[in-house]
């Protein structure tokens, strides 16, 4: 299916679809017996409230953050970098694209891009171009010769050849090409993935940030994206990139990012160069008391970000700076499609909470410590809203259902005018879609939390080698069903025990 152009919007964007909106909204109140909350016990309704302001007020507070950052932080942080830029000479830009089983159009678009950054970066560039294909070495060379010349002074590209087995050796492989050319310790390298395209002043706009000192690590910036799909995934993927961008600006204030984004993230050379983080990112693992020891296949960009928290580099978000990302869903299906790519995401999350959290809130700060920590709380505080509503529907009256509904909408909405700060324009699916990543996310998260060993990559379809049918490897897959089943179990009850659905235990002699 042909790509969208940029994501140009439909017509839940526009003015009247917000009043049909809200008009359908407001009528479904009417709708809402007080008997929905009269019958309900006071009690219940109080538990119920403290975990909303617990989850409405974390969203509100990740806001205001962004919003301060935005406005008022970042603008003197830009000032004072590009004040010390000015009176330095320009770094040289190493720029490694990696690219793998990508459509040859996006692939174009891609490395069409990258030269002409290398040849706006005020230092020079050189391209590393790491690739698995004849046929996209061929494509990179014409492009080459064509935007940038065989003899141009400053720019050189450079080919790395690569078996096809997979991200994390083709930019470990890139990173040692670079290593040879000996870079000064504090000269800019930008990874760029294969389906993200950078925009022309991406060294000049950028670079600067590494001089406000020598514990800045590395950046990331804002995400645009342009969806192959249907009508749906090009509803989903901006509102992700939107909530996106509030939540990597609130983490921007704190100066440690929760994580440096595959599709473009930029490191001072002397840590991309750094044996220890090149091994890091090549061969991570993780010692897991049941599952055992495991290697990381995807992820590589959570690699690099625990290397540079352990280390206490502090990772900057450059929110206006914009990289643009050519998005293809896995399956045509948006379940499926979703499923896929919550179980990569949030797993490559996961495997990196535990020995985050175990930094300790010294090392990465309060904020982001505590962040780090919520990310662990939210899949079961994100389900408890669903589980009442159910609940309260079968054992007090429908009408929760109907209130909880309302309820949704009405929130859901008021998050979305908030992304009007970062977006020019909101759809009036977001605050559907949202209750649907709220949802459906939390229940990817837990199924994989008990299954962290169970990885694959939506693009290559490889899959980790699981050494074949053993009775460990069987133990291990019927462990994490039965602790998965028995904490879902857990949950459950512990809210009807709060609804008072089933009575709390009582031990008498």
């Amino acid at each position: 299916m042909a790509p969208t152009q940029a994501y140009a919007g439909d017509w839940t964007e526009r003015w009247w679809a917000h009043v049909v909106y809200i008009v359908v909204v407001a009528a479904a109140a009417l709708f809402v017996h007080p008997e929905a909350v009269n019958g309900v016990a006071a009690s219940v309704l109080a538990v119920i409230g403290v975990i909303a302001m617990w989850r409405y007020s974390w969203a509100i507070l990740h806001f205001l953050r962004g919003m301060i950052f935005q406005h008022l932080v970042f603008p003197r942080k830009r000032r004072q970098a590009e004040a010390l830029a000015a009176a330095r000479e320009p770094p040289h830009a190493y720029l490694l694209v990696t690219s793998f089983r990508i459509p040859t159009e996006t692939t174009a678009r891609v490395y069409e891009a990258a030269f002409v950054a290398a040849l706006n970066a005020p230092g020079g560039a050189t391209v590393i171009a790491s690739l698995v294909e004849m046929s996209d070495e061929r494509l990179v060379k014409q492009l080459f010769r064509k935007i940038v010349g065989d003899d141009h002074p400053k720019v050189r590209l450079v080919l790395v050849r690569i078996a096809g087995t997979g991200k994390r050796d083709a930019l470990a492989y890139g990173m040692r090409a670079i290593a040879r050319f000996t870079p000064d310790p504090n000269d800019f390298v930008a990874v760029v993935d294969g389906d993200s395209i950078i925009p022309p002043d991406l060294v000049a706009r950028t670079a600067p940030f590494f001089l406000l000192g020598d514990d800045v690590g590395a950046l990331t910036t804002d995400e645009t994206c342009e969806v192959e799909g249907s009508w749906i995934f090009q509803q989903w993927f901006p509102l992700r990139f939107a909530q996106r961008q509030v939540l990597m600006s609130s983490m921007g204030l704190s100066e440690r990012v929760l994580t440096l984004t595959g599709r473009m993230s930029a490191f001072r050379a002397d840590i991309a160069c750094n044996p220890s983080f090149i091994e890091m990112v090549e061969a991570d693992y993780l010692d897991h008391w049941r599952l055992g020891r495991f290697k990381f296949l995807t992820g590589d960009d959570k690699s690099s970000w625990f290397w540079l928290l352990r280390e206490g580099y502090k990772m900057l978000y450059v929110p206006d700076v914009r990289v643009h990302t050519i998005e293809t869903p896995p399956s045509s299906n948006f379940f499926r499609a979703a499923a896929m790519l919550m179980v990569r995401w949030f797993g490559n999350m996961l495997r990196n909470n535990s020995r985050a959290l175990a930094l300790g809130p010294g090392r990465m700060g309060f904020f982001t410590w505590w962040t780090i920590l919520d990310q662990r709380l939210s899949m079961w505080t994100s389900l408890t809203g669903p589980v009442f509503a159910i609940l309260g529907a079968i054992f007090y009256t429908p009408q929760m259902l109907l209130l909880y509904l309302v309820w949704i909408l009405v929130s859901r909405y008021a998050i979305t005018l908030m992304l009007l700060s970062v977006r020019p324009r909101v759809s009036i699916a977001f605050p559907f879609l949202m209750f649907f990543n709220q949802v459906y996310g939390s229940a990817m998260k837990t199924f994989i939390f008990f299954r962290l060993d169970k990885q694959r990559w939506t693009r290559q379809r490889t899959t980790l080698a699981q050494g074949g049918w053993s009775i460990g490897a069987a133990v291990r897959s019927w462990s994490s069903v039965y602790m998965h089943v028995v904490a879902v179990a857990a949950f459950v009850v512990a809210i009807a025990l709060l609804m008072r659905i089933i009575p709390w235990p009582t031990w008498g002699i």
